[in-house]
């Protein structure tokens, strides 16, 4: 019995494989490699060591979630008994310059999945979603119970996927699903061999502060210096990837209680400036980063942190890692590529 990642080999799926291993589940991976490296299969095999069988107990397929002929063959190939679904486009700016790839990209692999799962009778999943579906909330922290009205393509990319699976379950009851709204995943693995490694240049703010650190790239530019915040710059709940793949096994675990279709915020209830984080960074790695500010982009909000009390009481979940680690682990991974 497997699990099946979607997207995988990607910055948050290649550490969920890391802890679903280590905890002694067998996995089966499809990835497009659009946003990852093939060579992420090595670094978690050298992660999770010999104990784990790795040969035996994770499976990959390179391919695209939307060809349905390849999903059905996966299927066919594998017990499969559970999914997490990671693959799709995720860039807020991006997303509205091109919106109609990322409604054509995200929502189209969804239902392909989706069908794919009904045909084989497999109604074990998870939805990484996302905090841009509550769109400018009124008050912080976030509750799970807040109005939700994305800002931007790719936030309404999830929360159309949302309602997809609300009404999924509200016409077969016998799908348990747990949809996983996370704030914003930074950090690498301890051992600096995964993290985030995006194709080109990072959409995301820590690689692109760790680049900037390692003399990859000029300089950060931090969009936007006049949001109503301390000093001005966007306030996020950053949470480390580990942290955030930990809160996947507990889904894991309570798709197996039959537990119907439940939502989740993945955060650690405390809110970072941009500004925060650069000077975190400075400190935690003895660097400095050169930052010029830039023009606000599009559909980016001023504040957004989550209350993560629902997902401790229900998943037993709650973040470890501070922003000193989330700073550390970055900082060590771009080392370790840039020596290569």
């Amino acid at each position: 019995m497997s699990v099946l990642l979607t997207g995988g080999l990607g910055y948050i799926g290649s550490h969920t494989v890391v802890e679903l291993l280590e905890s002694g589940e067998k996995v089966v991976v499809v990835d497009n490699l659009s946003n990852s490296k093939i060579e992420v299969k090595d670094s978690i095999k050298t992660i999770v060591g010999k104990d784990t069988n790795f040969d035996k107990n994770f499976v990959l397929y390179i391919g695209d979630v939307r060809d349905k002929d390849l999903m059905d063959r996966v299927f066919a190939e594998n017990e499969i008994t559970s999914v997490i679904h990671f693959a799709g486009l995720k860039a807020v700016g991006e997303s509205c310059q091109i919106p109609l790839d990322y409604y054509k990209n995200n929502i189209d692999s969804t239902l392909v999945l989706l069908e794919t799962m009904k045909n084989h009778n497999v109604k074990k999943f998870v939805f990484s979603s996302s905090a841009t579906v509550y769109g400018r909330a009124e008050k912080m922290p976030i509750l799970e119970t807040f109005p939700t009205g994305a800002t931007n393509p790719y936030g309404r990319t999830k929360l159309f996927i949302e309602n997809i699976l609300m009404d999924l379950y509200l016409s077969d009851n016998t799908w348990d699903i747990v949809i996983l709204r996370y704030f914003n995943p930074i950090g690498a693995h301890d051992s600096g061999l995964i993290g985030e490694d995006p194709n080109g240049i990072p959409n995301n703010l820590m690689p692109y502060i760790s680049r900037v650190a390692t003399g990859k790239l000029d300089h950060l530019s931090i969009f936007g210096n006049d949001y109503n915040t301390k000093d001005g710059t966007g306030v996020r709940d950053y949470i480390h990837v580990v942290d955030l793949a930990d809160g996947h096994l507990a889904a894991i675990k309570k798709l197996k209680e039959h537990c119907g279709l439940k939502i989740y915020n993945l955060g650690t209830g405390v809110g970072y400036s941009v500004l925060d984080i650069v000077n975190a960074f400075n400190r935690v790695c003895g660097g400095k980063v050169k930052y010029e500010f830039a023009p606000r982009r599009p559909g980016d909000i001023d504040i957004c942190y989550a209350s993560p009390e629902k997902a401790y009481k229900e998943l037993g979940w709650k973040a470890k890692r501070d922003l000193n680690d989330m700073c550390r682990t970055s900082y060590n991974f771009e080392m370790k590529h840039t020596k290569k």
